[in-house]
């Protein structure tokens, strides 16, 4: 399985578990260092991403597709 696809799998398995009205999060990591987060919104169908970098403030972005989310979380683990 390629590293895409785990990181796909991963952000459906938080759609499917949606619905607590709780926002459900996920941690996205390197060799034990945590690069970062998200957390998938049921009521209006959106991902936040949350971007940690050393000795900066984390930075967060929205998304409405799952695909753009992954890319883009693709990039932050290389």
């Amino acid at each position: 399985m390629s590293q895409l696809l785990g990181i796909i799998t991963r952000l459906q398995s938080l759609q499917e578990n949606a619905g607590s009205g709780e926002p459900l999060q996920r941690f996205f990591e390197v060799e034990g260092e945590k690069r970062c987060s998200v957390k998938y919104f049921d009521k209006n169908n959106t991902f936040e991403l949350e971007v940690f970098q050393k000795g900066e403030k984390p930075q967060s972005y929205q998304f409405d597709n799952i695909d753009m989310i992954a890319m883009e979380i693709f990039d932050l683990l290389q």
